[in-house]
């Protein structure tokens, strides 16, 4: 459970930093009290996208991720933050990312922030 939570802020706070550093990744709400729940449920949203649908889509992709030695996991990070997009978009949360290539920029910045909130946070190890 605690893995659970800190995985869940980690991606929270990986979320802020593009928000913050992307004019096309908006987070939209009243006050900020607001704008942090719908941030834990959009990171919640990324980390359910990303356990059930970024396996499949990785597996089906994977002569393309040989052949580019990797690099194409930009772009399958790319399409889990677009479909965590689309998603809160279906659910009513004011959470939107414009465009392919921000997607793109928006995913490496989320991977990095994320991989370092991790190094940083406990886990449950």
């Amino acid at each position: 459970m605690k893995n659970f939570v800190v995985k869940t802020v980690a991606n929270a706070g990986a979320l802020a930093v593009a928000v913050w550093l992307l004019d096309k990744i908006t987070l939209t709400g009243d006050s900020t009290g607001k704008e942090i729940g719908t941030l834990i449920i959009v990171a919640l949203l990324f980390g359910l996208v990303n356990f059930l649908v970024k396996p499949l889509v990785k597996l089906l992709s994977l002569p393309l991720l040989i052949l580019t030695l990797g690099l194409f996991t930009l772009v399958v990070n790319a399409l889990m933050l677009l479909l965590t997009s689309w998603l809160a978009d279906k659910l009513d949360l004011s959470f939107h990312v414009e465009g392919f290539w921000t997607a793109v920029l928006g995913g490496l910045i989320i991977s990095v922030v994320s991989w370092a909130l991790h190094v940083v946070l406990p886990d449950g190890d």
